[in-house]
């Protein structure tokens, strides 16, 4: 991000004192302040921002790690060999017509430099469906010292050389993670560690032309009711936007994944579609200001069908930002279960995709009904302590 300095003049100014017992007064003392510039990418930044969080469109998630990949992999039987993530990757980015649903795509690092087995590069199967490819750059969780058994994120090491190959590469928007944990406290701690990564990320993501996702995951595990993650949710994001700001974050060339605000887990008392989305909206118009142009929601081990209700209930008004998805497992569950590994399945897993593409991009616009959902569909996805 291009940098300029303003001087600003101190309030005191230093004084010299003369033989004799004179004194003259020296030029005022000036601070020097540092203050963004113009980004450079503020305008391919804003029109990305602006077609990833495109009416009726959300992203696919595919970001997941080479092991947690082969967690998804070993539950059909098959070894975690990078053929095999090759093979599975391929099945999702090749889909004809996903375009139509989706708008980007994260992908994991081996697979933003993977093409198909046709030599065709994944970065250009995207781009031929007007589908923005985006990168995970973050380096995965680790304990926080001085926490109540939280984590923190890494990767900023290293972050602007890795952003600067990856928009080479095709890249054009990247997702950056971190948890909060609502059973841990959460402390003050893990809170302002979290906003604080997530917009010294963010800041050097913008400077490279990478659009950020912003990530504070708040988890679903715990018992609590609905009240306690709404709290939690209201402080975490107030955090947040405070060190976005301070980090001179262009908020129009950013989009967020927030969880929905949704009760514990294991709390006793299931909330409905509707109460959900009260909840997260009232979140949201307390503390996103309408500049950022898309919320595109984590899952979080809901189930398929649940994730894609609660969001419909979302947008049964008008909101001031494009609320929509940024799913993984509740994109990717059916069609795994569909695929098998079995080159003879490929077809029927893709149209698998695009029956849960198209059932959320009519949650986007608020038209989705949830008739015909099948029982697969409607299964929960929690994991309590989920890492990837």
């Amino acid at each position: 991000m291009a940098m300029l300095t303003a001087k600003l003049t101190s309030p005191a100014a230093a004084t010299t004192w003369l033989p004799g017992g004179g004194r003259r007064s020296a030029p005022p003392r000036r601070a020097t302040v540092i203050r963004a510039a113009a980004v450079s990418y503020a305008d391919e930044l804003v029109s990305t921002a602006k077609s990833v969080a495109s009416p009726g469109r959300g992203i696919l998630a595919i970001d997941e790690s080479n092991a947690t990949c082969g967690k998804r992999l070993a539950s059909i039987g098959l070894d975690n060999t990078e053929v095999n993530r090759q093979a599975y990757r391929q099945l999702l980015l090749t889909t004809a017509g996903l375009g139509e649903y989706i708008s980007g795509a994260i992908l994991f690092e081996e697979t933003l430099y993977q093409s198909t087995t046709d030599g065709k590069k994944f970065v250009d199967c995207l781009k031929d469906q007007n589908i923005m490819p985006g990168i995970k750059v973050d380096k995965g969780l680790v304990p926080l010292p001085g926490s109540n058994n939280e984590s923190w994120c890494q990767g900023l090491d290293g972050l602007a050389s890795r952003c600067a190959e990856y928009y080479k590469q095709g890249a054009r928007f990247a997702k950056w993670r971190t948890v909060v944990s609502i059973p841990c406290g959460p402390s003050a701690l893990a809170v302002k560690e979290a906003a604080w990564g997530l917009a010294r990320y963010a800041a050097i993501a913008q400077d490279n032309g990478l659009v950020p996702i912003v990530e504070p995951e708040i988890l679903l595990d715990g018992d609590h009711a609905i009240e306690r993650t709404l709290e939690v949710a209201e402080k975490v994001w107030s955090e947040v936007f405070f060190y976005l700001a301070q980090n001179n974050v262009l908020f129009e060339g950013i989009l967020l994944k927030p969880s929905m605000v949704t009760p514990g887990a294991e709390h006793k008392q299931k909330a409905t579609p509707e109460a959900i989305a009260k909840h997260t909206l009232t979140m949201l118009r307390r503390r996103v200001p309408p500049a950022v142009p898309g919320i595109m929601f984590l899952s979080g081990g809901q189930s398929e069908v649940e994730a894609t209700l609660n969001l419909n209930a979302m947008n049964q008004e008008p909101n001031p930002w494009h609320v929509s998805f940024s799913y993984a497992r509740a994109l990717q569950n059916s069609v795994l279960k569909t695929w098998q590994g079995r080159p003879e399945n490929v077809e029927a897993a893709q149209k698998a995709l695009l029956v849960r593409a198209k059932a959320n991009s009519l949650a986007q616009l608020g038209r989705y009904t949830g008739e015909g959902e099948s029982d697969e569909a409607k299964k929960g996805m929690f994991q309590k302590g989920y890492t990837y």
